[in-house]
């Protein structure tokens, strides 16, 4: 195989063979002190796929903050076939702040990529990032959580209609892949569009580590790493049964039609049918309970965590599942494995 080359960065090279720890600057503070972002560079001797993992674009979103570190500094990269740019915490001032957006007029550093040298400062410390990080870049991954209050099973957001995007969505290996082209400004909807494949892992909560997540999300990476040559000793991961959700009326956010205390019936990854109770809102005294049922047979993608809620608010996410499908996921949560295709 042939041998690889210097990954460039504005201000810095690293080799083949080499691995770098950097604190990027990518702003300043009202202080004028420099906001420097953590990056690790991992540059393998063999040529291969140039890989960026992203975390914490959100600053509270922690549990990919520790699948990037754990790829980074714990695995056997050492016959690494092509490069590693690994930015645990991209949002440095949100992540101190432990709040999702910059506290700088509240601006969401996930709708600002590709950013702009001369725009506001969100978009100069995206364009920094994306510029020196993201576009140098074959593919890549982004880490995140649910908002605060809520939780999310593990699965991909993706383009489907990409092929390259696609490949990718398909590669880490999880049973739920949401089909979306994603918003402007977010980092897998623009880094896709300027030619760099990249997709959303939603897994878990705000505020915490959760290690069954984070290691559900690092077999991710290595089924990835296996579909791209990264290591020869991984294999592409079947996760047992997969549901692309690409229709609208194939998922819904059930919402609160009143204020309350929220008892939730079920966990984020439980298969509801048609009919079942998803939670019961009450008052103070429990004498006016609304059931809040299933409109459909699903499976819960996301539920509440926090139990009160007023009217508006979201409860679950449920998306719909084929007859096929369905009938797997019946099995596997009744204790009878099943796969299918």
């Amino acid at each position: 195989m042939a041998d690889n080359e210097a990954f460039t960065y504005n201000g810095g090279k690293v080799e083949p063979g080499e691995t770098q720890d950097i604190r990027y600057g990518i702003s300043e503070t009202y202080l004028g002190d420099p906001v420097r972002i953590p990056v690790t560079i991992i540059n393998g001797e063999r040529a291969g796929p140039t890989v960026f993992l992203s975390a914490a674009a959100h600053g509270d979103e922690l549990n990919g903050i520790e699948v990037v570190r754990e790829v980074a500094y714990e695995w056997d990269l050492a016959d690494l076939a092509g490069t590693l740019v690994c930015m645990p915490v991209m949002n440095v001032p949100a992540f101190l702040a432990q709040q999702r957006y910059l506290p700088i007029y509240d601006r969401d550093l996930n709708r600002s990529f590709p950013g702009s040298e001369t725009s506001t400062g969100a978009k100069r410390m995206a364009h920094r990032i994306y510029q020196n990080f993201i576009a140098p870049c074959d593919l890549g991954i982004d880490f995140h959580t649910s908002t605060r209050g809520r939780t999310n099973m593990l699965h991909v957001r993706a383009d489907m209609s990409d092929p390259a995007v696609a490949r990718l969505a398909n590669a880490f290996g999880s049973h739920v892949i949401i089909d979306s082209s994603g918003s402007s400004g977010m980092l897998r909807t623009e880094s896709s569009a300027n030619g760099t494949p990249a997709i959303t892992v939603e897994m878990g909560e705000a505020h915490r580590f959760q290690r069954e997540l984070i290691d559900e999300a690092l077999a991710g990476v290595e089924s990835v790493f296996a579909e791209y040559g990264l290591r020869g000793t991984s294999t592409v991961n079947w996760p047992g049964w997969r549901t692309v959700i690409s229709d609208e009326n194939e998922k819904t956010w059930l919402r609160a039609d009143v204020g309350g205390i929220v008892d939730m019936h079920h966990d984020r990854g439980a298969l509801v049918h048609e009919g079942d109770r998803i939670c019961t809102i009450t008052n103070p005294f429990k004498d006016d309970n609304v059931t809040v049922v299933a409109p459909f047979t699903g499976l819960l993608v996301g539920v509440l965590e926090n139990p009160v809620v007023y009217p508006g608010n979201p409860l679950c996410h449920l998306v719909e599942l084929k007859d096929k499908v369905r009938r797997v996921v019946e099995r596997e949560q009744s204790g009878s494995p099943e796969t299918t295709r």
